[in-house]
């Protein structure tokens, strides 16, 4: 098949730190690439993953300039070459010039969904213009507007190395952006309470810093806590694979959390706060627990002992590799552009 994915324009994919999407569409690209699909990428100009990059030429998603310039780019290539099916992860605002045409449309959220925007879509395009999530929780209150499928994110499961065991003082691991609603001081607080090592992994927003300073930085000792800054994929596996769990105490409605992926690739176990999609990703009991509260995860890191730490790869093997992810898509792919024969000889049959 020919097909064009479509990221943000702010960040290249993959990206070079944080960018949990440009991930996705560059494991997505890669995977499509080696099974001999015809890929085109819109994405930032220093992208480098696999296909043909078409670079944008507004480099905000919030530029109403930029998003007029982004969508003529799409459209102009769209209308050049033949495409089998035009896979969005960016804004929906750049799909708007082609949904009312015939040619299949993919619209994945990774982010907080409009239901007004599903609604446009849906109703320019004529039904030709298909939505997936990320998880079941992200889509409850869209999935009655228009087609919709849940693909999860996954990870790159050779990147990961999984370790059968750890060293039976093994640190807790945060990793993630270091503000509030991800919970790092919670993480800090769950660390004091069980006596155990922290170690703190991530980026500091620079609007965040300040929040940081007052509530992370003052606790972080180098030696009960420690703060290692921005990791690479490198440093990730390493810093994933040696922890006792990674601790995911979230105060906000989290999508997805790749990062959960990424530890149970390594055969960590996960302990995160009941919000979002952390219940979908996380098999309470067998790949880590879930909890309502903080003081819930503090009493789980005395079960850690009870978890099988194959089962937090056996998982991911299964449902958030990605192998897995790529199946998906190719197979939705594959759906959408079928129905859309399907219709065509349908409309032939009809005016015969």
């Amino acid at each position: 098949m020919r097909i064009a994915l479509t990221a943000d324009p702010e960040l290249p994919v993959p990206p070079k730190h944080y960018g949990g999407i440009e991930r996705i569409v560059d494991m997505l690209a890669r995977g499509l690439v080696a099974r001999g699909h015809d890929v085109t990428l819109f994405a930032h100009p220093d992208s480098a993953s696999a296909g043909r990059l078409v670079p944008w030429l507004g480099a905000s998603s919030l530029s109403t300039t930029d998003t007029l310039r982004n969508a003529a780019t799409l459209m102009s290539t769209i209308a050049s070459n033949q495409f089998d099916l035009v896979h969005s992860f960016s804004r929906i605002a750049y799909l708007t010039p082609i949904l009312p045409l015939r040619l299949p449309k993919l619209m994945t959220y990774q982010r907080a969904i409009s239901p007004r925007s599903v609604r446009l879509g849906h109703a320019l395009s004529h039904g030709t213009l298909a939505f997936t999530a990320i998880s079941e929780w992200m889509m409850q209150h869209v999935k009655h507007i228009g087609r919709w499928n849940m693909i999860p994110n996954g990870v790159p499961l050779d990147a990961y190395t999984f370790r059968a065991t750890v060293a039976p003082d093994a640190p807790l691991v945060f990793l993630g952006r270091i503000e509030e609603i991800k919970g790092p001081h919670l993480a800090i607080e769950i660390a004091r309470r069980v006596g155990r090592r922290l170690i703190i992994a991530g980026n500091i927003p620079d609007e965040k810093r300040e929040w940081v300073e007052t509530h992370v930085l003052p606790y972080v000792d180098g030696d009960r806590v420690r703060y290692v800054g921005p990791v690479d994929d490198v440093q990730k596996n390493a810093l994933l694979g040696e922890a006792a769990a990674f601790l995911m105490p979230i105060l906000w409605d989290e999508p997805f959390g790749i990062v959960m992926a990424e530890a149970m690739a390594c055969g960590t176990p996960v302990l995160g706060m009941a919000r979002g999609a952390v219940p979908e990703v996380v098999r309470h009991g067998v790949t880590g627990f879930v909890e309502p509260d903080l003081d819930g995860l503090v009493a789980a890191i005395s079960r850690l002992s009870s978890l099988n730490r194959s089962a937090c790869r056996a998982r991911v093997e299964a449902l958030y590799s990605d192998k897995a992810v790529v199946d998906a898509y190719e197979g939705l792919y594959r759906t959408l552009v079928a129905q859309r024969k399907q219709r065509l000889a349908a409309m032939t049959c009809a005016s015969a």
